[in-house]
């Protein structure tokens, strides 16, 4: 991972010493994003996941909602991602979101219209604490720099996928993406080390993922759009523990059947 980072020296000011300390400081880079030749919008992400990413992207903002409509996807290397779907590219009615700076958008009709029914799941305790332990070990990227957000998707008893980001919608955009490419399903729970405002739980419930999960908390938005949609909601999620604020039926107990 370290085409990720940059090393720098920093100065460790101490109220008794003075010192010099290496750091590994994480890529943060611009990236424009294309659907078939037009340009939709930009966005800093972290350097991996491109090509989920921009098609992710494009889900959110209501260019692209099936599997079937994207062809092909390039990211070049002065800084775009190009995506070319069966799709028409028209002007979209968008909604400045939670997302830091305020630069976060969804098309009103992403979140305004209704919702459509989720791929069921269950998820028993015991493979809930093994999800949260797989996805905090493998976020390497965090514990070097303590600047990332982690976001995997669990399904059939496997870490089905991973990203990272520096930003927590963009981990989320490119889970949404790789099922949007065909690398998993949404028959799944996702687990984020974001906090679930209405934006992130809204992406996971138009994809159909029924189980969203995050380390911190969620909004009032939030909640009330999993309430809509039928998502079920956990929050405060460690690996001895998790608060449902939503749908509990579908975190069972060990040893229950999930039928």
């Amino acid at each position: 991972m370290t085409q990720f980072t940059l090393k720098y020296q920093t100065v460790v000011k101490e109220p008794h010493q003075e010192r010099l300390q290496g750091e590994e400081i994480v890529l943060e880079v611009p990236y424009r994003i294309y659907l078939n030749e037009v340009l939709i919008g930009s966005s800093m992400v972290l350097p991996t996941g491109l090509e989920e990413f921009g098609v992710g992207f494009l889900f959110a903002q209501g260019y692209i909602s099936r599997p079937e409509e994207v062809k092909e996807v390039r990211v070049c290397d002065q800084g775009a991602i190009y995506v070319y779907a069966d799709v028409e590219v028209t002007t979209k009615d968008t909604i400045v979101t939670s997302g830091c700076g305020g630069t976060g958008k969804i098309s009103r009709d992403f979140l305004e219209r209704d919702f459509e029914s989720l791929a069921e799941y269950r998820l028993h305790l015991k493979e809930m604490r093994q999800f949260i332990l797989e996805v905090l070990k493998a976020s390497e990227l965090q514990r070097r720099t303590h600047c990332v957000h982690a976001c995997g998707l669990w399904e059939e008893g496997r870490l089905a996928l991973f990203y990272e980001d520096v930003g927590r919608h963009n981990a989320v955009d490119k889970i949404v993406g790789a099922i949007l490419l065909g690398k998993a399903s949404p028959r799944g729970a996702v687990y984020t080390t974001g906090r679930l405002t209405s934006d992130m739980v809204l992406k996971c419930a138009r994809i159909g993922i029924p189980i969203v999960m995050s380390r911190t908390a969620t909004s009032s938005l939030g909640l009330e759009i999993a309430r809509r949609a039928g998502i079920t909601l956990v929050c405060y999620a460690r690996p001895d523990r998790a608060n449902v604020f939503h749908a509990p039926e579908r975190i069972l107990k060990d040893g229950s059947s999930p039928e």
